[in-house]
């Protein structure tokens, strides 16, 4: 595999990146970079280090940009095995958190029991970022069956006021886990599905189950929404991204290809899942109103599917 990381790859410019991937050769893992300069989002971050897991051999050129003390210091270096450069270590309190990895509940528990106070959010902002973490990672947990589990990192941007989040896995990805219940042709229509309100791959039931009522997916794109900020999911050769939205009002779709987006059917074939989103923190809404508008959505969601169902003929 041959990965380059540019000088600039952010939710809304990433998909020359990854059209820059290289998927062949699995096992081995090759890196090269811009020389002059780097800025790039955590998902960038989180899909090297998960690449780099299940890589038995990594090579790299050398680092030359004056902001590889970025990469190192948001511990790339130490999945990719590179030896220090002596930097002084930057604390990271309300600026970033680091590559990490959660591979069960008791390691989710505690990245979100630190996340918060290590950012210094107010406890607005707090809420939905610290769902946003539980839902994403949760769901590589239970479905993924990645043996590296999740891979996240995040990045608070002063300028914008905003925190971005990233998180890659190298699981069996979103199209066999939706095909468990649904019947589903391509990688395209298996995100469809998967970001659509009351389908999960654990049950054909509309709706899904007590347990999983497969509202995950949705309820993350969602906040997105209501931000108007960037949503960005990659699994197979297919990816899906919410666009910002400058629409005074916001209306939350339940079918995801009704909202402004764009999606990609040919990227390079990614085995897994990958999930990026920004969240401006002076957009933020209360949190029991957000949820108040997307159950209102989910409900709404549910009712039409059924409605359409007793519209179906029936032959004997």
């Amino acid at each position: 595999m041959k990965i380059n990381i540019p000088n600039s790859a952010f939710l809304g410019n990433i998909d020359p990146f990854l059209r820059s991937f290289d998927n062949s050769a699995p096992g081995t893992l090759h890196i090269t970079s811009n020389r002059k300069w780097i800025s790039i989002h955590p998902l960038v971050l989180s899909m090297i280090a998960a690449l780099s897991l299940n890589a038995t051999n990594i090579t790299y050129d050398k680092f030359e940009a004056a902001s590889k003390h970025y990469l190192e210091r948001m511990n790339l270096f130490r999945f990719l095995g590179i030896k220090s450069t002596g930097m002084r270590a930057h604390e990271p309190a309300g600026r970033f958190i680091p590559l990490m990895q959660i591979k069960n509940s008791d390691q989710l528990t505690a990245f979100l029991t630190d996340m918060v106070p290590l950012l210094h959010l107010e406890p607005k902002h707090a809420e939905p970022l610290r769902y946003v973490v539980s839902e994403l990672v949760r769901n590589v947990l239970e479905h993924a069956q990645s043996p590296h589990g999740a891979i996240i990192c995040a990045q608070y941007y002063k300028k914008s006021n905003s925190i971005r989040i990233g998180i890659a896995d190298t699981g069996v990805g979103i199209r066999a886990t939706i095909s468990r219940a649904h019947p589903v042709n391509t990688d395209l229509e298996a995100l469809r599905l998967a970001l659509t309100p009351g389908i999960t791959g654990t049950t054909p039931q509309e709706g899904g189950t007590e347990l999983n009522a497969g509202a995950g997916l949705f309820f993350v794109k969602s906040i997105a929404r209501v931000n108007r900020d960037f949503f960005f999911i990659y699994s197979g050769t297919a990816s899906y991204k919410l666009l910002k939205s400058k629409t005074k009002h916001i209306m939350l779709h339940s079918d995801p290809l009704k909202d402004r987006n764009s999606y990609e059917e040919n990227f390079p074939y990614w085995e897994g899942t990958l999930v990026g989103i920004d969240i401006s923190l002076d957009a933020t809404q209360e949190f029991s109103s957000l949820l108040d508008l997307i159950r209102k959505t989910y409900i709404q969601a549910m009712r039409d599917r059924k409605k359409q169902r007793r519209r179906r003929p029936k032959f004997v």
